[in-house]
């Protein structure tokens, strides 16, 4: 089969550097594409071709109403959309303007971020699982700024383990939130990034938004509150079920982590990874599993990750790269159970 779009307008940042753009369509949706003027004529099976032909439209509609792509935009959102035929070129480019993140407009670059994005939205605990650069803690943030903003919730709480200092930060200079702060410094970089440095400033001195360690949580109820876990694979079991059941009424929590990443003592077997075997068949939590082809930081970040993942099944070491959310929990054993990763639940939406 075969038909044709009119580009008029918008043909550079389409086709991409080194046609990267187009090349994408076209191994994403397995159809072949020819620029003919200012027509761009596809073949391929129908429905792959009906697709194909409705992303472009879309695309050349936008334009045509005055949107500007940057190529790196452009190319996340057409992965996106080559890859899950339930997503509208247009209302994935247009998501971003559905929420309020501060200073930012920002819609998902990958299947996977969609549907962390519409999980938060919609249950009260999320798991993000995933490798660095996914955009988990990212989104988490902007989507704390967006309830607190939109008064959804009163205030922020900001966690994450101190696992370098074993939480016994005494031995820091300084005051005790001079001590914690270097562990956090990812939590304020978001934060900086969604609003104004003095905004920040006056929600942390309102305590709107509080950032902490983990230890700090203990005997409290957080009510009316986005509730965000990040580096949660450095938790221990005791800490995670201790902040898991600080949750209180009106409330939102996101756990995020890495399993690949632990960094806790040998022996200790990780929160997260406790946590995704017990919790898999409770009603209400939602788990979205990110891979490398979420990664949207360098490109670069992409391949080392993938690499990591190759060399670990190549020697056999470190399973806990290649394990998804669907492998069953008999894999782990008692003398890997603090780094390897275990059975996690299938990803619910």
């Amino acid at each position: 089969m075969k038909a044709t779009v009119q580009i008029s307008r918008g043909v550079e940042s389409l086709f991409g550097t080194r046609d990267e753009n187009i090349r994408l369509i076209e191994t994403g949706l397995k159809v072949n594409t020819q620029l003919i003027d200012n027509l761009l004529e596809i073949e391929g099976d129908p429905d792959a071709v009906s697709r194909a032909e409705n992303i472009l439209e879309e695309y050349v509609a936008l334009v045509r109403e005055g949107h500007v792509f940057n190529n790196g935009d452009l190319n996340s959102y057409l992965r996106v959309v080559t890859e899950d035929p339930e997503v509208s070129f247009r209302a994935l480019v247009q998501s971003g303007r559905q929420r309020n993140f501060g200073k930012k407009m920002l819609a998902p670059k990958t299947v996977n971020q969609r549907r962390y994005l519409e999980a938060i939205e919609r249950n009260d605990l999320v798991f993000g699982v995933g490798p660095a650069g996914t955009g988990k803690t990212y989104l988490a943030v902007a989507m704390g700024v967006s309830a607190l903003l939109a008064k959804r919730v009163s205030r922020i709480i900001l966690t994450r383990p101190a696992v370098e200092a074993g939480e016994r930060l005494g031995f820091l200079p300084g005051t005790l939130q001079e001590k914690v702060d270097p562990y956090l410094r990812p939590l304020y970089d978001a934060l900086y990034d969604m609003l104004d440095s003095d905004k920040v400033e006056k929600l942390l001195e309102r305590n709107s938004i509080e950032v902490a360690p983990i230890a700090f949580m203990r005997g409290r109820t957080l009510n009316d509150s986005f509730i965000i876990l990040d580096e949660a694979q450095n938790a221990t079991p005791e800490q995670m079920k201790m902040v898991l059941t600080r949750q209180g009424f009106s409330s939102k929590m996101v756990v995020n982590g890495d399993i690949t990443q632990i960094d806790l003592p040998t022996g200790r077997r990780s929160g997260l990874i406790d946590a995704l075997d017990v919790l898999r068949a409770v009603e209400g939590i939602s788990f979205v599993q990110f891979d490398e082809r979420d990664v949207v930081r360098h490109s670069l970040v992409q391949r080392i990750v993938k690499a990591y993942e190759r060399y670990n099944e190549a020697i056999g070491a470190g399973r806990q790269l290649s394990l998804k959310l669907t492998e069953p929990a008999a894999e782990a054993t008692p003398e890997n159970s603090s780094t390897a990763a275990p059975a996690c639940p299938p990803t619910i939406i």
